[in-house]
């Protein structure tokens, strides 16, 4: 597997320099995030990306992501506009040698938690999301902001987008996912791309929005629908863990094959559709992180893996769930956990 981590460019606080130093560090997980959903990113400033990269000695091995518009998600007229646009930076992105593209079809926001800093019993703070909390509120007063949410709306135009969700159910959604895939895939075929999407955060419907990347039901479906190789999953362990019902064992045997990335964190289910982020320790969660690590390997996956969102340790402040130190902790404990499986 290539480990990998995440960053955001040069206004993230943890730099390459640092990056590099972890462990079997290979990759790095990035994106051009000032470019508007929809539009095409431009060759030069995927160019610009890599080579700062590489002049670090990493490469750039995933583009997480690339969004998709919410006119190509709701099924508006003006989605092919969008598609077109879209199967343009592929074709960029692939010109410049990236080979794998993680994006989401999450509705209006990206992935979703009631409190940046919920205290962990080691005084350590991390993510986490709690149901009841959710339930109460209101994403148009603008008291939620989360890392990773599009901010770009201005409140009229948001409050549109979220009524116009209301009369779009899971069913159609899946079907705007398909009518997606269906136009983006062949090119990705053509130009060498993997197309990995990532599940819904949490894989349930929140804010009143629906949500179709959720289990293994509808995993199947979305990888049978395009038949395709380039068709194929981020599979989060955090995302899909989170959900008590999602075998994640089972989940990695039904998508075999077509696992083009993972992100691997460990959750704590605190409550009914409740969790917290913990280290990514057998220990301190309750996913099952090192069946999970020997099935992928059982599978023959070799791609990209990354530590996802880590804790807050050691005094550190930063962009939440993506400091350096836990993170760097996540990546060599699942180092230890390869070593052991393929060296035992």
């Amino acid at each position: 597997m290539e480990m990998s981590f995440r960053w955001y460019g040069e206004s993230d606080p943890v730099t390459l320099q640092q990056i590099k130093q972890i462990p079997q560090m290979k990759g790095i997980v990035s994106a051009i995030y000032e470019i508007p959903p929809g539009d095409v990113w431009p060759y030069d400033k995927i160019v610009q990306l890599k080579d700062t990269i590489e002049q670090e000695g990493l490469q750039l091995n995933v583009i997480e992501s690339v969004p998709v518009h919410e006119d190509i998600k709701l099924g508006r007229d003006s989605r092919d506009t969008y598609i077109e646009n879209y199967v343009t930076t592929l074709r960029h992105l692939a010109k410049a040698g990236v080979v794998t593209v993680c994006y989401n079809f999450m509705p209006v926001f990206d992935w979703t938690r009631t409190n940046l800093t919920a205290e962990l019993p080691d005084e350590s703070n991390s993510l986490s999301y709690e149901e009841e909390v959710a339930s109460r509120l209101n994403p148009l007063d603008g008291e939620l902001t989360l890392p990773g949410w599009d901010l770009s709306y201005q409140m009229g135009e948001l409050e549109g987008i979220l009524a116009a969700y209301q009369s779009v159910s899971e069913e159609q959604l899946m079907e705007n996912l398909f009518y997606f895939l269906e136009r983006v895939i062949p090119v990705a075929e053509e130009v060498g791309i993997n197309m990995a999407i990532h599940p819904d955060d949490p894989p349930w419907s929140i804010l009143g929005l629906p949500r179709v990347v959720t289990n293994v039901e509808n995993v199947v479906k979305l990888l049978n629908r395009v038949d395709s190789p380039r068709n194929g999953l981020t599979f989060c362990t955090g995302s899909f863990g989170s959900l008590p019902s999602n075998d994640l064992v089972d989940m990695i045997e039904a998508a075999k094959g077509r696992i083009h990335f993972v992100h691997a964190r460990n959750v704590k289910w605190i409550g009914e559709a409740s969790f917290q982020e913990t280290s990514h320790s057998v220990h301190d969660g309750s996913l099952p992180m090192v069946a999970v690590m020997k099935k992928l390997v059982e599978v023959g996956f070799v791609g990209p893996i990354r530590p996802d969102h880590g804790r807050m340790i050691w005094g550190e402040e930063g962009r939440p769930g993506y400091g350096l130190y836990d993170r760097a902790l996540g990546a060599t404990y699942l180092n230890g956990i390869l070593d052991c499986i393929q060296h035992n």
